[in-house]
């Protein structure tokens, strides 16, 4: 039998108030979700101004990200390229979704949306960080 880490309320918690601060100190109007491994709801979070829509979108990415293992980016580049078959998968093809790797495996993913597409993995990428740092830190 294996064992591997998973997300908690408290890890869902500090990965969007990095998120949020990172999308407050440039006043962007985002929403925030953060799933688990299965892409299933931990958090969402819409910050004043973010439109209504962008819940679903942000929801999306996140699963996504959290499914596939990998960034959402890397399915919007497959439609850019042409491979327009991607749009039949169970997937939100845009930039802002980011998985959470650990130990190699991924635990869960934020998904943002709201703003430019890369602005938007801006976003989730800081929330990635807030969880992965102190753990970079101990294993240095």
């Amino acid at each position: 039998m294996q064992t591997r880490s998973m997300l908690t309320l408290e890890d869902a918690r500090r990965m969007a108030e990095a998120a949020a601060a990172e999308a407050v100190r440039h006043q962007w109007p985002v929403t925030i979700a953060i799933c688990d491994d299965g892409g299933h709801l931990l958090w969402l979070q819409r910050l004043d101004g973010a439109s209504p829509i962008s819940a679903e979108i942000a929801a999306g990415k996140a699963r996504t990200a959290g499914v596939s293992r990998r960034p959402s980016k890397a399915f919007e580049e497959m439609v850019n390229q042409g491979r327009y078959a991607a749009l039949s998968m169970p997937i939100t093809a845009l930039e802002g979704g980011e998985p959470v790797i650990v130990d190699g495996t991924c635990i869960g993913a934020v998904g943002v949306s709201g703003v430019k597409p890369g602005q938007d993995a801006q976003v989730a990428q800081a929330g990635v960080a807030a969880l992965l740092a102190p753990q970079a830190k101990a294993a240095a």
